[in-house]
């Protein structure tokens, strides 16, 4: 953050609060004035602030205000109409396709429901980054794919199919196939949804694990607080299209605003009602799992036929 502000949403009833002078911190990550909007609905207002590198920083708010559009807009599913989006000093919101497409191969992502390919199995899942998008052998894709299946305890179910195991279980094969590429950043959207408290203790016990040993920068979009107060160093609250706070755990327990004090304490009483706009568009996020598993179906076709031909020719 060092020098630079963060910016608290007016349209939230906050404040401008400068961020630390001469802090030191290494951003992986900045938002500059971003601001999207669908139709006449602004679903994200002016949001700026960073993400720290090699740590995790959860983006928090009530359902419906724009947690995973932010997501979306970060990773480039989606383009901001105003604003400045950087990745590792690389401004991404006017990248060429070509170039958002590099920028993306250092990204893991985690989606709500795991996004796995129900025709393929668990291992096929986890292995489809690598046969996609590098040219390792195949007895290389198979040990990197058991080495993160391994992290992620599900060596025994590779085999299975989607359809076939629980819903902690593909969140888990999610996570693997989103470690695969071995990416400097990992995105989360929503990670304990449709979890039992139990299954989402296990989850966020993952996470940390993981993040430790690899010291990759983790983000995870989720309103889920004890989750949160497991897994994050940096949280961020957003509310009405606004960003209310950006800062450390400890920063963000201890601050006064009305609306952080109502969303951590989960009373009924406070500027959080219950007419809040669901804003959260999973369009994008279908359409891109639809096209990427109808890719891999195209090479599993294809390599039939090459092992076809190899098979002719001796």
């Amino acid at each position: 953050m060092g020098d630079r502000d963060l910016w608290h949403s007016d349209a939230a009833g906050c404040r401008r609060v400068p961020g630390p002078q001469g802090s030191g911190v290494d951003e992986i990550i900045s938002l500059r004035d971003v601001t999207k909007s669908f139709g006449s609905h602004t679903v994200l207002e002016g949001i700026t602030f960073d993400i720290p590198r090699g740590a995790t920083s959860a983006i928090m708010g009530p359902s419906g205000t724009g947690k995973s559009v932010l997501l979306k807009n970060i990773i480039g599913l989606l383009r901001p109409d105003r604003g400045e989006i950087w990745v590792n000093g690389e401004e991404t919101v006017r990248m060429r396709e070509k170039d958002l497409y590099r920028v993306r191969r250092s990204y893991g992502v985690l989606f709500q429901d795991g996004a796995l390919f129900g025709s393929m199995n668990l291992f096929d899942n986890i292995a489809f980054p690598l046969r996609e998008h590098t040219r390792k052998s195949e007895g290389e894709v198979r040990r990197i794919t058991l080495e993160k299946a391994a992290m992620v305890g599900l060596l025994d179910h590779l085999k299975k199919f989607p359809g076939e195991v629980s819903g902690g279980m593909k969140k888990r094969a999610g996570f693997a196939r989103a470690l695969v590429m071995d990416p400097e950043l990992v995105f989360f959207d929503e990670p304990d949804s449709g979890l039992d408290p139990v299954r989402v203790a296990y989850l966020d016990e993952l996470v940390k694990k993981i993040q430790e040993e690899t010291g990759a920068t983790f983000v995870i979009i989720t309103h889920n607080i004890p989750s949160v107060m497991r897994t994050a160093d940096h949280v961020g609250v957003l509310f009405r299209s606004g960003l209310v706070r950006f800062g450390s755990k400890q920063e963000m327990l201890d601050d006064d605003n009305p609306i952080i004090r109502q969303f951590l304490s989960g009373k009924a009483a406070g500027p959080i009602g219950m007419d809040e706009l669901a804003t959260e568009d999973t369009d994008v996020e279908r359409e891109l799992v639809e096209r990427a598993e109808l890719r891999a179906r195209e090479q599993v076709e294809q390599r039939k036929r090459e092992r076809e031909r190899d098979v002719l020719q001796v």
